[in-house]
């Protein structure tokens, strides 16, 4: 990171990490501060790109999106336009979540949320193996979550003052 950020900074990040929806009033009483030095704080940390966006987290089972899979997927020649095609392709595709590109046997790890075993078997004959791009997919069912955040490890930020 080019820019540094100091602990009163890294507190403001880790809050607003773990509940966006807290007001600026809210956010600044946490940390010791009045509200305009709060949100001046913010709204830097969002010009230096520090802060991405600001969500709200769902609940996949609340909404009945209960089936969740792993999927390794390999090309069927992984040069440079075909990863490109395929990261254009998977961006419209709203079952998938995330695509990581991945050292090892196989091209891509993605993670995709449907509605069941019917609804992933669609996606992965309609969509997934029926690209000329994808020559192999090995799919891992999630039988259950121990962890997920999305909250980053600041405390391991080295250019903290």
């Amino acid at each position: 990171m080019a820019q540094e950020i100091d602990s009163v900074d890294a507190k403001i990040l880790d809050i607003i990490q773990r509940d966006a929806g807290l007001s600026v009033a809210e956010i600044a009483d946490r940390v010791g501060l009045s509200s305009s030095p709060c949100w001046r704080r913010i709204k830097r940390m969002e010009e230096a790109g520090f802060i991405r966006g600001r969500v709200t987290i769902l609940d996949n089972f609340a909404l009945g999106l209960n089936f969740e899979v792993i999927a390794s997927v390999k090309l069927a020649l992984p040069n440079r336009e075909n990863l490109q095609a395929f990261e254009d392709m998977v961006l419209a595709w709203p079952e998938v979540t995330e695509v990581m590109t991945v050292t090892g046997q196989v091209d891509y790890m993605m993670h995709v949320v449907t509605t069941d075993m019917h609804a992933y078997d669609n996606f992965l004959r309609d969509k997934l193996l029926g690209s000329a791009l994808v020559s192999d997919v090995q799919s891992r069912i999630v039988i259950r979550v121990a962890k997920r955040t999305t909250a980053l490890p600041l405390d391991l930020v080295e250019n903290v003052k």
